[in-house]
């Protein structure tokens, strides 16, 4: 049993506990020579581990073959990956998710983001009202949680009171609190992420890598560079130095949405709140009924994807009065409530269909990319696809 300490030691006779521990167990000796070295690893955080295990087996000895003092080896290390500087380009959930299982690893990770703030696919505007202000979650409506880690990372949410159910979507359905990029705000809040940040190249300088961006910035060098970007933005860079992550890209075509966001002086008399894909809307909901958010009627309307394709160049005031007016034929009624606010939110890249990988690395270049558009357009996945990645990365 050897290790590399990197600021912990203990005696030689905790080894032979840890050795000794374990080998008490029905054990064959595959496992437990992983698990020495794993246990040693957890605890001590060392540099590098190195077990080898010789042993006679009674299978062979007492029995069968006879094989009379036969010996048989098993060795098992794990050494720590060297700390690098990593850019990721795109700080939405994937690209967050990335970051934050990276920098658990030991690494420096730096984000940039068009964005001006933390949002991507959840994100929230606020418009004006007086002396107060209307949310209106205008990208993923909501995100449900069955995937283990992901699970336990919205637990870590709700008790910070991020994140909160809301029923009226689906059994299972989460959003944030008291707007939907809540999670996000509070995971970019621990990076060092740079949001106004507009990145117009991607350059391979020797071994390492920078960013330039659109006000003439030039920021690195950086080890690693991932890009936690829409499927087409992602193509772009990937074509210089990976085709076939390139050409993976490509294939994940996105479909566009338009969004609209009308607010009203009263509660319209619609009963439900929530309205399921019809004619040319995918999703209505009163964005009001959600936990934490203030009382005035506010509700998102997104077209859906065929509808938003056939219409993607219209005019976003027009569009905006088309899904209005579908929204009142909901109601039903000719005596509608005054109107607060209008405006509609063209995205895109909404939705992709799944690509046949979680996450794309390329281990000669340490070059990346993660994204909904790997595994499919929910929060879930995109934060999966930023974990796989970062464990990639790390292995």
């Amino acid at each position: 049993i050897a290790y590399l300490p990197r600021d912990r030691v203990v005696g030689i006779s905790k080894l032979a506990r840890v050795l000794h521990g374990y080998a008490r167990r029905l054990q064959i000796q595959e496992r437990l020579t992983a698990q020495v070295a794993q246990c040693i690893w957890d605890n001590l955080d060392p540099l590098g581990v190195a077990v080898t295990i010789e042993a006679q087996h009674g299978c062979m000895t007492g029995r069968g073959i006879l094989a009379a003092a036969r010996k048989c080896s098993r060795s098992w290390d794990i050494e720590a990956v060297a700390a690098m500087r990593i850019v990721i380009i795109g700080a939405g959930m994937s690209g967050l998710a990335c970051a934050q299982a990276l920098e658990r690893m030991g690494h420096s990770v730096t984000l940039f983001d068009q964005g001006r703030g933390p949002g991507g696919r959840m994100s929230t505007r606020l418009v004006p009202l007086g002396e107060t202000y209307i949310p209106f979650d205008h990208g993923a409506q909501f995100f449900t949680a069955h995937e283990a880690r992901f699970r336990a990372q919205v637990d870590r949410w709700h008790e910070n009171g991020l994140v909160a159910r809301w029923p009226a979507a689906q059994g299972d359905a989460w959003v944030g609190t008291p707007a939907m990029n809540a999670p996000i705000a509070d995971m970019a809040k621990a990076q060092d992420a740079h949001f106004s940040s507009h990145v117009m190249g991607l350059v391979r300088e020797g071994v390492n890598w920078r960013v330039l961006l659109h006000d003439g910035g030039r920021h690195g060098p950086y080890d690693a560079a991932v890009l936690a970007l829409p499927a087409e933005q992602a193509a772009a860079f990937l074509g210089t130095y990976d085709l076939a992550m390139a050409a993976c890209a490509i294939a994940a075509r996105s479909q566009p949405c338009w969004t609209a966001m009308i607010a009203f002086a009263e509660k319209l008399p619609i009963d439900t709140d929530v309205i399921r894909p019809s004619g040319p809307v995918g999703w209505a909901a009163r964005n009001n009924a959600k936990p934490g958010r203030p009382s005035t009627e506010a509700w998102v309307v997104q077209a859906s994807a065929a509808w938003s394709t056939a219409h993607l160049e219209d005019d976003a005031t027009q569009v905006a009065e088309y899904l209005a007016d579908w929204l009142v034929r909901q109601a039903g009624c000719d005596d509608m409530p005054a109107r607060l606010h209008l405006s509609a939110h063209r995205w895109r890249y909404a939705t992709t269909q799944p690509a046949p990988q979680s996450a794309l690395w390329n281990a000669d270049l340490r070059l990346g990319a993660c994204g909904d558009w790997l595994l499919g357009p929910k929060i879930e996945l995109a934060w999966l696809s930023g974990t796989r990645l970062a464990e990639r990365i790390g292995t």
